[in-house]
């Protein structure tokens, strides 16, 4: 069930580079070292584990990443033709299969895999991060080992022969891949050369994606598309966080049409029947009762974290000496939970073969569901697929409806499909966590001399501000909540940016310090980001933020790049928040395709907005009620300048970078045009 995309639409001219100087792939994981996990097909070659060349010239990828509408599945795909010398209308994607050869490097290194070691996640805007050098590495392998093919034929020095739009070159000859593929695979592989950084033809293009045609067509299979002999289809009603099944009508469950089996325990209720509908309709049927969570509301929660203990994060300087007989300035800001919004509905498909299990899922962590499903059904021969994601915001982090899935396998001993309606995967959404912090500052001279921050709530890994500030101490507490978290796209830096850019607009403010100059005179040790911030203004019409302006200014440095944004908002006149304008600069070092990186920064922002605007979810018995949802209308979308700063540092992400400086841009900007701060998230004028 592999989704396979070929880009046919649009051919591109490739001019090779020479190698000319570079660095020396590395072959510890070539093939014939650890075996290929690539199934090659008839008439395909596997080249390593990220490359597959046909006899017909096809050049197939696979990518280990998730393909989240981020884009991953064009920019890694790109990354590696560009090295090899590949055209691009011959590139072909699938998901790279079960193997721990794919697991993203970075997750080791920011945390998330824990002993784990090896974990393949698509996550934290690591995806170009983690692994342009791997498929640069796989691409050049592969040109050497074409080179090397042609060369023999012609009796020639390989030195005197390049790569180019799909054929090996020389002076006055060529030689397609596919005609080499089978002989370059054969040979023993030998130390390649990188080709010199923008020598390429390919990198820094905007091509086209190659998800779009299949997902404009319909083509595209999700999880709710997998289709397997005599599959039965399942429905069901999740207990809250914390509770669990305390009755329902088994004989009104039994006596709607079409069902095949109920099954309940004390975590769920499902109904299996020959169709989606005829089992959720047995559900309403069945009239099913759940006891709920019982806890604090989590605002108190968040305030005894804010004044119980804590660790510490991040020190430097002594903040305590800095402001020793002074005043500081102090302000709290809070962020509710957080849902995430998502169109795809959580969908997951088991089938046993004996003692063998497969799984189909949109999935971000594959060995996350893997690990799930084997303890739901107590093998260790099981086999994911991951498909690909219809949530940008993170929820497929999470295997929630997998082992439901494999139970009913198990049981009934029938392919299962298992889709919790739409209002029933809102309300078992693993919510944004909220948080809260106090800041206190000291301003003086037109700088901060000190700067606290104590955080409390779910919040992973803090940064320190990127300005210079001598004395600076950050403060973590943890609050345990009564319903369930999970991952949100910008997190952690989406709240704790929307909490510091507005805290240094507060202080530039109470200075009598314009805000672009204030933020400035901090940013020596950050010049791409300063630089960032000057273009943002500059290209805006930055008006210096007087009082009776509509314009607020934003900027962070996250996931290894730069953004600053300037947003013009004001308050209608029913007191609803209108958002007019947005200009961002970004400064996200090598861009692989830059069509993609404008889409992540618009469809960043606007997700952003809907999340800063609409309405939190209202938590009762440990889940999040379904309600109407107000999200940006095309009618209403502000209008988007997406500057892009030139640069040749390493790459960094994207596809959460808009998230997090969106809030606090329109908060400056209302307090520039009101004269009053907006502290929480979601922001609420009316609270004015």
């Amino acid at each position: 069930m592999k989704p396979r995309l070929l880009n046919v639409d649009r051919r591109t001219l490739l001019i090779g580079g020479g190698a000319g100087i570079g660095l020396i792939v590395a072959f510890a994981l070539w093939p014939r070292v650890h075996p290929s996990p690539l199934r090659a097909a008839k008439g395909e070659q596997a080249f390593d584990h990220f490359l597959k060349i046909g006899r017909d010239g096809r050049v197939t990828i696979a990518v280990p990443q998730a393909e989240t509408g981020q884009g991953a599945w064009t920019a890694l795909p790109q990354i590696l033709a560009d090295e090899l010398g590949a055209a691009w209308d011959t590139v072909a994607v699938e998901p790279a299969p079960s193997s721990p050869l794919y697991a993203n490097p970075l997750a080791r290194e920011q945390g998330w895999a824990g002993d784990a070691g090896l974990l393949r996640i698509t996550a934290g805007s690591t995806s170009v991060r983690a692994f342009e050098r791997p498929l640069r590495e796989a691409g050049a392998a592969a040109r050497g080992l074409l080179i090397r093919a042609a060369a023999a034929r012609w009796d020639v020095d390989p030195a005197a022969c390049d790569t180019a739009d799909g054929f090996v070159v020389a002076t006055g000859r060529h030689l397609g891949f596919g005609e080499l593929a089978e002989e370059a695979a054969g040979l023993t592989p030998r130390a390649t050369a990188l080709r010199p950084l923008g020598s390429g033809r390919l990198a820094g293009r905007p091509l086209d994606r190659l998800d779009l045609p299949a997902k404009s067509d319909g083509s595209l299979r999700f999880a709710g598309d997998v289709r397997l002999p005599d599959m039965l289809f399942a429905a069901a009603r999740l207990a809250p966080f914390g509770g669990r099944l305390t009755g329902f009508s088994r004989a009104g469950a039994e006596a709607a049409p079409g069902v095949r089996a109920v099954v309940a325990n004390d975590r769920w209720l499902a109904i299996a029947a020959d169709n989606w509908w005829a089992a959720e309709r047995a559900l309403k049927a069945a009239n099913v009762r759940f006891t709920g969570a019982v806890g604090e509301p989590w605002e108190a929660l968040l305030d005894q974290a804010l004044e119980g203990d804590g660790d510490t994060a991040f020190v430097r300087g002594d903040y305590a000496s800095a402001v020793d007989g002074s005043r500081p300035l102090a302000a709290t800001y809070r962020a509710a939970p957080a849902a995430h919004h998502g169109l795809e509905p959580l969908t997951a498909t088991a089938r046993f073969n004996g003692d063998r299990l497969e799984v189909w899922a949109a999935m971000q962590a594959p060995e996350f569901v893997r690990v799930a499903a084997e303890r739901a059904s107590g093998t260790g021969h099981v086999t994911v697929y991951p498909m690909p994601v219809g949530d940008s915001g993170g929820r497929a982090i999470e295997a929630d409806a997998v082992p439901i899935a494999v139970a009913l396998a198990r049981k009934l001993d029938h392919p299962v499909q298992l889709t919790v309606s739409a209002t029933g995967s809102h309300n078992h959404d693993r919510l944004g966590a909220p948080a809260a912090a106090r800041m206190t500052a000291l301003p003086g001279a037109g700088r901060i001399a000190a700067w606290k921050m104590r955080l409390a709530g779910r919040t992973g890994a803090v940064d320190p501000p990127p300005y210079a500030i001598p004395a600076v101490a950050i403060e973590t507490a943890t609050a345990v909540l009564p319903f369930a978290t999970g991952t949100m796209r910008g997190d952690p830096q989406r709240f704790v940016t929307f909490a510091t850019e507005s805290f240094i607009d507060e202080l530039a403010r109470a200075a009598g310090a314009e805000p672009l100059a204030f933020r400035m005179g901090m940013l020596g040790g950050s010049p791409r980001l300063a630089f960032c911030l000057q273009t943002a203004a500059a290209a805006g019409g930055w008006d210096g933020g007087a009082p009776g302006s509509t314009l607020g200014l934003a900027a962070t440095s996250a996931f290894g790049s730069h953004i600053a944004l300037l947003a013009e908002a004001s308050l209608g006149p029913t007191q609803q928040m209108e958002v007019h304008r947005l200009v961002a600069a970004v400064d996200c070092g090598r861009i692989v395709n830059p069509s993609l990186v404008r889409q992540q920064i618009e469809g960043g922002l606007i997700w952003a907005i809907g999340q800063a605007l609409a309405s939190a979810p209202t938590i009762a018995g440990g889940i999040a009620r379904a309600r109407r949802v107000t999200l940006p209308l095309l009618a209403r979308t502000p209008r988007i300048d997406i500057r892009l700063v030139a640069s040749s540092a390493a790459p960094g992400g994207v596809s959460g970078l808009a998230v997090p400086v969106l809030a606090p841009a329109l908060a400056n900007a209302i307090a520039a045009g009101t004269g009053k701060r907006l502290r929480n998230l979601p922001l609420d004028p009316m609270s004015l």
